[in-house]
């Protein structure tokens, strides 16, 4: 029989140390961003399918839960992602001129875990730059993202640059690649230079000089120089030249950090539009940020914006950072005492944590470390240090 404390596959509970840990990087991660000009947003965790996957790949389309409305009879889908709602409300709620910032925070879940190490509920933060067309948008998303990670304490991140409109002008050159995007996306992805060199093959072949300049691209990764090269290899197609003329701009406005470029590394077909990135680091498996340009994505929703931003899991950030030092605590007793109780509550005014604790209750907590305690000397309630090595007894 099975238990009824199980949980289902990659799913988890959060426990008090962790969670504690996610809920102050929320926090310090939005003051952040609202220190930047960045306006909060909380779309609802569901709705109607077509407005929440406007334009979505076929993988995020796999990943989103899907249930029937009881009340419109409509198929309504739990997000699995949180961009397209900014991007709806940015669209057709606010609907205001020139630039908008916006930023969220909540959960989303996924029908099938992303990789065999992911969960399927994920705490998405991120932040979004509508209405501003230029790379000076891109570099901002870009340092935020990283600005966000020094946050964390996550240590020498490492930026890979890609481009969405160098591919797709690759693909668009080709009709018969153009109805291949998605399986030659995915190829991308995986640098399967074999499947690549299989597209010129069968009757529904793509043309031998579009194979030819889609090999190029996992072969590109590095520093300026490989880029360089897939400059003089690649077609002198508009899309192509403006994609590395940018990615070269970036580059070198990104000098201070640790940036490479990776051609393959694209994001989903038809979604993005420009500058893609993702962000790795050392003791983690795979990006812990990854985002972007997607502009034209609102014309679904009637207004077409230029728009680029990024998101994270708080929840697999915190995941590796939870065992950091405990906060500091005081413990009291419980007593009905009016200077106790004003004591304790000018405490807690000031920013100290204040647990009081019950007749035959044990001070330790895995949560915090009780560095202090409050006893009556001379019927005064006052605060003492607590030595390590002794059991505070109240």
């Amino acid at each position: 029989m099975t238990g009824n404390w199980l949980l289902p596959e990659n799913l988890a509970d959060v426990l008090p140390a962790e969670a504690l840990q996610i809920e102050s990087l929320r926090r310090r991660m939005l003051d952040l961003f609202r220190g930047r000009g960045f306006e909060l947003v909380l779309p609802p965790l569901v709705e109607y399918l077509e407005s929440l996957l406007p334009t979505a790949g076929q993988d995020l389309r796999l990943r989103t839960f899907k249930l029937v409305d009881q009340l419109s009879g409509r198929t309504l889908g739990v997000r699995a992602d949180m961009t397209s709602q900014v991007t709806r409300i940015d669209a057709h709620i606010l609907n205001r001129p020139g630039v908008v910032r916006l930023c969220y925070c909540g959960p989303v879940l996924h029908a099938r875990p992303a990789g065999l190490m992911a969960n399927r509920e994920l705490l998405q933060i991120g932040a979004e730059i509508y209405g501003q067309p230029s790379l000076e948008a891109d570099l901002d998303i870009i340092r935020l993202a990283l600005d966000c990670l020094n946050l964390a304490d996550v240590g020498q991140p490492a930026l890979v640059l890609c481009h969405a409109g160098l591919v797709r002008a690759i693909i668009e050159s080709d009709l018969k690649a153009v109805a291949r995007a998605d399986e030659i996306v995915t190829l991308l992805r995986d640098k399967d230079l074999p499947g690549l060199a299989c597209l010129g093959l069968g009757p529904a072949a793509i043309d031998a000089l579009t194979v030819t300049a889609l090999e190029v691209l996992p072969k590109s990764y590095g520093d300026l120089q490989s880029l360089a090269k897939a400059k003089h290899a690649l077609p002198k197609l508009p899309g192509v030249t403006l994609a590395i003329e940018e990615l070269e701009s970036l580059f070198k406005s990104l000098s201070y950090t640790r940036v490479s470029i990776d051609l393959s590394d694209v994001g989903a077909y038809g979604y993005h539009s420009g500058v893609t990135f993702s962000i790795y680091a050392e003791g983690w498996h795979d990006a812990l940020v990854q985002g972007g340009r997607y502009d034209n994505v609102g014309q679904s929703f009637g207004r077409s914006r230029s728009a680029t931003g990024f998101s994270l899991d708080l929840r697999k950030i915190a995941r590796d950072l939870w065992h950091s030092e405990k906060p500091k605590a005081i413990c009291a007793p419980h007593d009905p005492s009016p200077d106790l109780q004003k004591l304790v509550t000018d405490l807690r005014e000031s920013g100290e944590i204040v647990v009081q604790l019950f007749s035959k209750e044990n001070p330790p907590h895995d949560a915090f470390l009780f560095d202090r305690h409050i006893v009556q000397v001379d019927r005064q309630w006052v605060v003492q240090n607590t030595p390590l090595h002794k059991t505070v007894d109240i």
